[in-house]
Order: C-alpha cells, then sequence, then structure tokens
C-alpha cells in the first residue's frame, strides 16, 4: 500500500489540475471568467487560501444571521411552577372548518381533542349545544366536568331551540355541572338585559344545575340588576382587549375580579374566559397610555404567571382557550383565531417553564436561510477575490438579509391561518419581495463593486492619434427632426473644427416639415464644403434608427468606423483622434464616450438634470465596462462599419436603437469599450414634462430590448454569463419602480378593504411589507453613497439628483408597463434648452403623480378618522402609506425646480470624475 502522505498528494494534485482544466474551459466559454477571478489558479496554496477566506466569510456571516434571529426570538423567562390548569374553554371545530360555511368537526375529531386536554385539565366550558353535540357526550365519557353553554343570538327561534338542547343535555348528563346562557350577548348587543332574563329564568325554572351569563367584568358593574337572575357570575378577564401590557395583565384581571367580588359579595365568581393571544394587533388602552402586544411569547408569559399566581388553585376559572379557533377571524378580526394554548394542529404553542420565545419556529427558519444562502455567499466571496474583504462580507450579508426574508415570508402560512384571499395577497407579496430583493442584490453588486473593488480590470484611456496617413475613414451621422437650426448649427460647426483629417458628416434631417428649421442647416453644409453632406427625409419611416439606416446607405465607401452624435452635443476636436486607435483591435466594434451637459450651472433644474446623469455614466457604466456588457448610447459613440452591417444596420422596431444595436453586437462577439473621458457636452432636457418624456421612451425600449432579446439571454449565445447576468439585471432599477407603482396602487385597495371589511382585512399585511419598503429604502440610499464616495459632488447636487431620480418613477413605471404590454412605440424627440412655460401649463406634466399622491393622502387621513389611529398597526400602516408619497412629492418638487428663475452666480460645480481610489 502507498503511504498516506503519497495518497494526500496524489489526490490534491489530482484536484489541481481538475481545477486548473476547468479554469481553462471557464476561460475560453467564458472570456471574462478571468474578471470574476483576480487571483491566477497557479497552485493549489492560491486556491486553498481563496477557498478558506471564502468559506470562512460565508460561515461567519450564516452564523451571524443565526445569532441575530435567536437573540431577536429571545424572549423572557418563565420563573416559578406553575400550578394544574383547572379548565379550558374550548370549541372543537377544526383548522379548515367554521360554522360559518356549516363545516363541522366529526365525532372522532372531537374525541381526539378532548383526549389530549384531558392531559393537563378535566375541565371544559363549551358555548353551543346544537351546532356541536359531540362536545357534551364525548366529554362525559372522559368524565370531564363540564360548564355547557347555549348559544344566544337576536334570533328567537334558535335561542328557543339552543335552550331546549341545553336544559335536556342538563337533565341526561351528570358531568354537567353549570350552565352559561348566552356568551357576550350584552356586549353585542344582540339583546336587552330583560331579554337575556327572560331565557336565565327559564333556564333556572327548568333544571336544578346553577346557571348564569357570560359577560366581561365592565357588563356586570354596569347592569346590577343581571346579577339577581344569576346563580354564578361568569366573568370575562381578557387584559388585552383593554390595551393592558402583558407584564402587568394577571394583576389587572384578578384587581377586576377583586372589584366584582366587593361588589357582589354574595355571588360566586366563575372566571369564563382568561387569556392572552398570540397574534394580533397592538391594543391601546382608552387613555393611550399602554398597549397590549400579541405575541407567543406574551401569551407563553400571561398563562404561566396566571398559573403560578398563589391565588390560582383557588379560583374557578377557565383559559381562554384550549385551541386556535381560524375561522374566528371572520368574526372577531385576526386576533380571534390565536387565543389558544394549542395550534389548530394541536400542536402546543408553548411550554410553561424556560424561555419564552418570541419566534418559536425561529431555529428551523434562521436554519433554512443559512442553508439556502451559505452556496451563493461562498461563490461571492470566492469569485470576487478582487474585492477586499469588506467588500465582500457586505454582498454576502446582503444576500443573506434578501434569502431571510424571503424565508419569514414564506413561512407566514406557518405562522398564521390565512384564507385563499390571504394566501393571494401573501403570493403576490412575496413575488414582490424577490423582485425587490432582486433590485437589491444587483444594486448591491454595482455598489460593491465600485466601492470595494481593487482596481478596474478594463479601464480603457483615450491612446494616441494616429498620423494623417493610417487615419481610418469615419463617418459621422447627426440625425435631426424639428430642432432649432441655431442648436444643430453649433454642433455641425464643433464637428468642422474636428483634429481629424479623414471624415465626412451626414446631416441627415427625418421628416422636419417647416422649411425654417431645415433650411438653414442646408445652407450651413453648403457653406462648409463636400465633407458635410445634407439630406432631408420626408415621410421616412422608422424615426431616428430609419434615419441612420438611410446614411449608411449613402456613406463614403471608404468609411470605416461610423459616428453619431445627437444634434445638441459641441464636440471636443480631439473625439476622433483619442478614440479611433481603439479600432486598431479588429474585435472592437463600439467605443463610448460618455453623455455630459453644458449650459447647466446656472438653473437648479438643469443642475438637478446633469448630475442625475452623471451618475450613471460615473458608476453604471465603468461596472458593465469591466465585463464587456456595456450599454450603447445614441450619441459620443463609434462604431466599426463592417459589424454594424453584419448585424443588419439600427433597428427600426426599437425605440431605443442605440442599446439593442450594442446589445446584438455583442451577442455577435465583438468587444466594446467605455472610454470615460468627455469629448462632447449636450443640453438637459428642457424641462420635468421633457425628461419624463425621455425616461418613458428609455424604459418602454428597454423593455422592447429585453423582450425581443430574451431568448439570447437564457438559451444558446455567445453571450458569457457576466454579459447575460447584466443585460438581465441592467434594468432591475426601473423594474423596481414598476413594482413601487404596483406595491401604491395595492396599498389603496388594500386600505379600501381595511376601511370597508375591517375584520376581513385585519391580516398584519403591514409588517409583512415593511421588508419591501425596506429595501427600498436601502437601495435609495445606495445612490447618494456612491455619490458621496466616487464624485467630488456637493451634498445639494447629491440631493438634487435623487429627487430627480425618484421623481421620474412614476414615468420609468408608465414606461416598463407599456413596453412589456405594447409591441410598437413612438419615438419623442426629446425637447433641449430652455424655454418658457405658461402658469396653467405647471400642473399637466404631474397630474398622474397629484392623482396618485391625493388618493394616499386621502386613504391616510381616512385610516386616522375611520380607525382607531392609537393602534400601531393602523399607525404602521399610514407610515406605509407615507413612505409611498415620497415618489409623487419628488416629481411635484422637480417640477417646481424647472419653474425657478436663472441663477446670476453658477454654484460650485463638482468635480465629475470617479475620485482614483476606486479604480
Amino acid at each position: 500500500m502507498r503511504p498516506r502522505a503519497d495518497c494526500a498528494r496524489a489526490a490534491g494534485a489530482w484536484v489541481l489540475q481538475r481545477a486548473k482544466k476547468y479554469h481553462r474551459n471557464c476561460a475560453k466559454s467564458f472570456p471574462a471568467f478571468r474578471l470574476w477571478t483576480e487571483v491566477p489558479m497557479k497552485n493549489s496554496a492560491s486556491l486553498i487560501y481563496r477557498l478558506l477566506v471564502a468559506s470562512a466569510i460565508a460561515t461567519l456571516v450564516a452564523l451571524a444571521q443565526y445569532e441575530l434571529w435567536q437573540y431577536l426570538s429571545r424572549g423572557a423567562e418563565l420563573i416559578g411552577n406553575a400550578h394544574s390548569i383547572k379548565g379550558y374553554a374550548y370549541t372543537g371545530f377544526q383548522r379548515d372548518q367554521s360554522p360559518l360555511r356549516g363545516t363541522f368537526p366529526s365525532r372522532e375529531d372531537v374525541a381526539r381533542d378532548l383526549e389530549l386536554l384531558a392531559r393537563s385539565s378535566d375541565a371544559i366550558r363549551t358555548y353551543s349545544v346544537r351546532d356541536l353535540p359531540h362536545q357534551l357526550t364525548e366529554a362525559g365519557k372522559l368524565d370531564m366536568l363540564i360548564t355547557a353553554g347555549a348559544w344566544i343570538s337576536p334570533v328567537k327561534t334558535e335561542n328557543d331551540a339552543e335552550l331546549d338542547a341545553l336544559i335536556a343535555a342538563s337533565r341526561s348528563m351528570r358531568q354537567i355541572e353549570r350552565l352559561i346562557v348566552g356568551n357576550e350577548v350584552l356586549l353585542r348587543g344582540d339583546l336587552s338585559v330583560d331579554e337575556l332574563i327572560i331565557y336565565l329564568d327559564r333556564a333556572r325554572k327548568e333544571q336544578k344545575k346553577p346557571v348564569s351569563t357570560a359577560e366581561p367584568w365592565h357588563v356586570w358593574l354596569k347592569n346590577p340588576e343581571l346579577v339577581k337572575h344569576v346563580d354564578f357570575i361568569a366573568v370575562h378577564l381578557l387584559p388585552y382587549h383593554e390595551g393592558v401590557p402583558a407584564e402587568a395583565a394577571v394583576e389587572y384581571a384578578l384587581m377586576r375580579y377583586d372589584e366584582l367580588a366587593r361588589t357582589f359579595p354574595r355571588k360566586r365568581i366563575v372566571i369564563g374566559e382568561i387569556g392572552w393571544p398570540s397574534r394580533g394587533p397592538i391594543m391601546t388602552s382608552f387613555d393611550g397610555a399602554t398597549q397590549a402586544v400579541a405575541s407567543a411569547e406574551n401569551q407563553a408569559r400571561f398563562i404561566h404567571e396566571f398559573l403560578s399566581h398563589p391565588r390560582s388553585p383557588r379560583l374557578d376559572y377557565y383559559l381562554m382557550e384550549a385551541i386556535d379557533q381560524p375561522w374566528k377571524v371572520e368574526v372577531e378580526g385576526w386576533a380571534g383565531a390565536y387565543w389558544g394554548v394549542y395550534n389548530a394542529d394541536r400542536e402546543p404553542k408553548f411550554a410553561l417553564e424556560g424561555v419564552a420565545m418570541r419566534d418559536p419556529h425561529w431555529q428551523k427558519k434562521a436554519g433554512t436561510a443559512a442553508v439556502l444562502a451559505l452556496l451563493p455567499m461562498l461563490l461571492v466571496a470566492f469569485f470576487l477575490s478582487d474585492w477586499n474583504v469588506f467588500g465582500r462580507v457586505f454582498l454576502a450579508a446582503l444576500i443573506q438579509a434578501c434569502v431571510s426574508t424571503l424565508i419569514v415570508g414564506i413561512n407566514v402560512p406557518v405562522d398564521y391561518y390565512l384564507n385563499q384571499r390571504d394566501l393571494v395577497g401573501l403570493t403576490l407579496l412575496i413575488a414582490a419581495t424577490g423582485l425587490t430583493a432582486a433590485v437589491l442584490l444587483s444594486h448591491g453588486f454595482e455598489f460593491g463593486e465600485v466601492l470595494f473593488k481593487r482596481r478596474w480590470q478594463r479601464r480603457f484611456m483615450p491612446l494616441d492619434p494616429h498620423p494623417q496617413e493610417r487615419q481610418p475613414f469615419v463617418s459621422i451621422h447627426l440625425a435631426c427632426h424639428n430642432e432649432p437650426p441655431e442648436m444643430v448649427i453649433a454642433t455641425i460647426d464643433s464637428l468642422a473644427r474636428l483634429n481629424y483629417q479623414n471624415f465626412e458628416v451626414l446631416i441627415l434631417d427625418n421628416n422636419t416639415r417647416d422649411e425654417v428649421k431645415w433650411k438653414p442647416l442646408e445652407a450651413r453644409c453648403a457653406e462648409l464644403g463636400p465633407r458635410f453632406r445634407f439630406f432631408h427625409l420626408m415621410d421616412w419611416p422608422g424615426f431616428k434608427a430609419g434615419a441612420l439606416n438611410y446614411g449608411l446607405k449613402v456613406t463614403d465607401p471608404r468609411a470605416e468606423v461610423v459616428g453619431v452624435v445627437d444634434a445638441d452635443y459641441v464636440v471636443d476636436p480631439d473625439w476622433l483622434a483619442g478614440l479611433i486607435p481603439h479600432f486598431d483591435k479588429p474585435d472592437v466594434a463600439v467605443v463610448q464616450a460618455p453623455q455630459a451637459h453644458r449650459d447647466w450651472e446656472t438653473h437648479p433644474f438643469r443642475r438637478m438634470c446633469n448630475w442625475e446623469f452623471e451618475g450613471f455614466f460615473r458608476i453604471g457604466m465603468h461596472h458593465r465596462n469591466e465585463r464587456n456588457a456595456l450599454i450603447q448610447h445614441g450619441t459620443m459613440t463609434l462604431v466599426r462599419r463592417l459589424a454594424l452591417e453584419e448585424v443588419g444596420g439600427w433597428s427600426e422596431w426599437c425605440i431605443c436603437e442605440d442599446t439593442e444595436l450594442g446589445l446584438r453586437l455583442i451577442e455577435n462577439g465583438y468587444d466594446t469599450r467605455y472610454v470615460d473621458h468627455i469629448y462632447g457636452r449636450g443640453l438637459t432636457p428642457s424641462d420635468f414634462a421633457a425628461i419624463k418624456s425621455q425616461r418613458f421612451r428609455w424604459a418602454f425600449g428597454a423593455m422592447q430590448i429585453l423582450k425581443h432579446h430574451v431568448p439570447q439571454m437564457v438559451g444558446r449565445s455567445r453571450l458569457n454569463l457576466a454579459q447575460r447576468y447584466h443585460f438581465l439585471t441592467g434594468w432591475f432599477a426601473w423594474l423596481g419602480d414598476a413594482l413601487q407603482l404596483v406595491f401604491a396602487f395595492g396599498s389603496l385597495l388594500w386600505t379600501l378593504g381595511i376601511l370597508l371589511f375591517p375584520k376581513a382585512f385585519g391580516l398584519p399585511v403591514s409588517a409583512l411589507a415593511l421588508p419591501v419598503l425596506a429595501f427600498m429604502i436601502f437601495k435609495a440610499a445606495l445612490g447618494p453613497i456612491l455619490y458621496r464616495r466616487t464624485m467630488n459632488c456637493p451634498w445639494r447636487d447629491i440631493l438634487g439628483a435623487s429627487v430627480l431620480s425618484v421623481g421620474l418613477a412614476h414615468a420609468i413605471a408608465r414606461g416598463v408597463f407599456a413596453g412589456l404590454w405594447k409591441k410598437h412605440g413612438t419615438f419623442v424627440v426629446t425637447p433641449k434648452g430652455w424655454k418658457a412655460k405658461g402658469a396653467l401649463a405647471f400642473f399637466g406634466p404631474i397630474r398622474e403623480e397629484l392623482g396618485m399622491l391625493f388618493a394616499l393622502l386621502l386613504g391616510i387621513f381616512a385610516l386616522l378618522q375611520l380607525q382607531d389611529g392609537t393602534q400601531l398597526e393602523t399607525r404602521l400602516w399610514v407610515g406605509i402609506l407615507g413612505l409611498q408619497c415620497i415618489p409623487y412629492l419628488a416629481a411635484i418638487a422637480c417640477q417646481v425646480a424647472a419653474y425657478l428663475p436663472e441663477r446670476a452666480t453658477p454654484a460650485p460645480l463638482g468635480d465629475s470624475k470617479i475620485k482614483p481610489a476606486t479604480l
């Protein structure tokens, strides 16, 4: 046999050999593979080191979330010995049964329940005879003492039949020790005191066992005449309903018991119900000073303290209640289902000694979340070895948080009893949480790469110019439609000053009917000579893409590169000289310079637009360029002509033809490069309506591209994994805006349900919706942090860019839905520059945002007026509605900013260059 050391070395060598082979295969089929892994796999030591570090990060994050879950779930320690339970209030309906639907438990169901309860008590209290006749007979077989109840309602015939059945049972069963005629009849207002007395007197007359009715303590104090017609007082002591905190609830209940005893000293008192719910809304006391929280921890605390109290052995009581009754949600609100000592599956909800857990299922949830997140965290920590450790911990923690949140949502049916409506709502909420988590993770990845990556692997700079004899011929295409001639002429003149010899400029005027706007362009081209050619296209299809495709047909045959410039750009003379040398690499198809702006410094709205645009070109484009997944833009872009013709030119079916072209070129295996050097500056959109129109068009076009290219993104294509990731998730931010709009409409509908059907819409959806909103808030915070860390941008401009970004959410959401629904869109030119606006036009661009804001504010007002505004659940839901007002308030702020006057002196500009530390 070979020595163990030799075997270990041989095994290690085999593993290393297989790993290297896998790495080579990945690098061959996935060119960006090495970009994920800075450390080369030269030897087993580097591989093992990276695996150890990645494993440590993933394990530590998983353990940290497990410990955090344990900490948050740990409740009070139950001290003292609990006495045995005197009796249970019992109703035998199973989980999916309800008297409201006419579904009742069988004799076998009731028998199993009573056998379970008989292990800890020898007495029960029932509420009805005819609905559940097996309760009395099966309890009798177990020789349990029974306080039998008759259900009394406003229907006299039903009451007579119920009372007849109760009296008959009392006469025939020795185990029935007393009777309760009616349960909270006066509290509900079903009968008057005099009407109820008639039934009590009859029951006392027609059988010999003690008779009472069950009401809360204050009803007995309010109606002392009722005491004369009962043999004992059956009182309900439920401090939760009065907003008494759990830690003071037992003493409060006994105080009310003593108050009754002092008021009616000659009457025996039986506590018909005493307990605490494990779920339900937070109840506020009448004076607003205290609150009662329904939770598993507080239920365990209350029952343990009551059973451990020195007075409890001397009291006659029934715990409210034996087993959870989900059907009660429809008549009592969602707390009504959770009073049981056992859940609806007949499992004990807590132990009467030890630590009372806030969430009895936390270990299963935390363990599942840790297991599901472990592999993604390990892969992230392993492949992103060019990030510092803090960055990898940040992204791993973000993954763990998203998985944990989804686990909480998926486990809601374990913690709550849901009907079909609730399940539909929960399914939609979980889907929304999943989409929001995906958006958050994509943003977190970009955030982490910009802040924590040690250096960019693909950072391209301007190159030394070619000598004149080696300059490729460039055809520059300028498409315009109905533009101010002086603006376009400024662009043409800037192109005439290029420090480059071999180029032509094609002015492609597309469907401009007013000669005043296109004739000056034609004249200016004639003045500049044969290098500048003007084409006036009338009734030409395909929008901008159609004009550019026409330009390809008339391009000089010598042209090797096609450049595209927007009609409002003033181009730097060195644009072609600095970027054309990148095409010396035969696989380079696109070289993109950033969009930048001019003449924005003196107006607040134009400043907002400038800095909002800057964020993507200073941050997002670097992130995508790192894996050759560039978003090509329709200005300051250079395209290899052969590649452009190979993929079929510009797509006239898509209103974002530039981005769609870039994706097709990447799908065909070409390289695209981003050079973060400003070579031209255009004008910002003229007003808020203009930038809304532009962003709607971009979102619409993005959805067109996504629908058209999904087969290539998920199926067989030349796209590598990183490129698929970027082109699938690149529009997640806009999908997040669409999700926010859906969430706003859903919240309004749920608010309407709360107002019209408060019991049916009582599920704590606000608590379940909080993670979605928390994710949205966290995502919104990433942008300003990145701005501050990567650009020397003043805080006032960071705030302005953030307000504009949020204010555009509604327009983007509309564009997303329109793009998903429609096939064809209309290309609308974005108005540039400053223009006068009438006062009456102020509300037009924001009418939809104003409508949504009014609806949300109306919902808030209605909740505060018609609901108990002191309840935490109501306040929480009001807060959620308030948060959803932010995008619409931001839109109004943007419109106000667009109407502000020019400043005489520009504010400090800041430096938009990305900081060297992040390069």
